[in-house]
């Protein structure tokens, strides 16, 4: 019964992460594919870098949503395991859609959720980390990083429980995973500033 339990977590948690908001609101609200604009990325930065602010907050808020229905899912059936499997596979789906050739986003709007449900305190040392250092070098990816170490260190530091470190150090190996190229370009010197586009409907 535990083994079926976990299953259809996982299933669940991965099915939905595939579930691409940038992709699905480029092609039907913008009239276009994202992944073939911008930094070539299916997530909010690269919605807002290319379509603008509303493009970029519709897109977090479903990718928050989404995830935030993969770990209460998980939660429900199976407490504090099932809501790092959860987790984990709906920021695997994400990032790695079947529905879209698993060409998906680099998961930073989904660990945004999983530090909330990890910890309403390791969520706020994440969002601080993330504002200060994408504020200071001007660079989402920058940011991003730093908040994917961040969790890992403030689940340790409040003792979330086994779970929810796995899940955390998990969620950071994705997320670093996903931004090799950021890393090559901040190595270089090379990596741009973020800047919105101004508010577009379709092109």
């Amino acid at each position: 019964m535990e083994i079926g339990k976990l299953l259809l977590i996982v299933v669940l948690g991965y099915l939905l992460g595939s579930l691409s908001s940038s992709i699905l609101l480029s092609r039907t609200a913008w009239g276009g594919d994202v992944r073939g604009k911008g930094s070539g990325n299916a997530g909010a930065t690269n919605m807002a870098r290319v379509y603008g602010w509303a493009a970029g907050i519709l897109t977090l808020l479903c990718d928050m949503l989404k995830a935030a229905v993969a770990v209460w899912i998980g939660w429900k059936l199976m407490g504090d395991r099932g809501l790092a499997a959860g987790g984990i596979a709906c920021m695997l789906g994400h990032c790695f859609p079947v529905f879209h050739h698993f060409k998906g986003g680099k998961g930073i709007s989904v660990g945004a959720v999983l530090a909330l449900a990890i910890d309403w305190r390791v969520f706020l040392c994440v969002l601080a980390v993330f504002l200060i250092v994408a504020l200071l070098t001007r660079k989402v990816s920058a940011g991003s990083l730093a908040a994917a170490v961040a969790i890992s260190i403030a689940a340790v530091a409040f003792s979330v429980g086994m779970p929810k470190i796995v899940l955390a150090v998990v969620g950071m190996c994705i997320a670093i995973f996903q931004h090799r190229a950021n890393i090559d370009r901040l190595s270089r010197g090379v990596e741009p500033d973020f800047k919105a586009a101004d508010d577009k409907k379709k092109d």
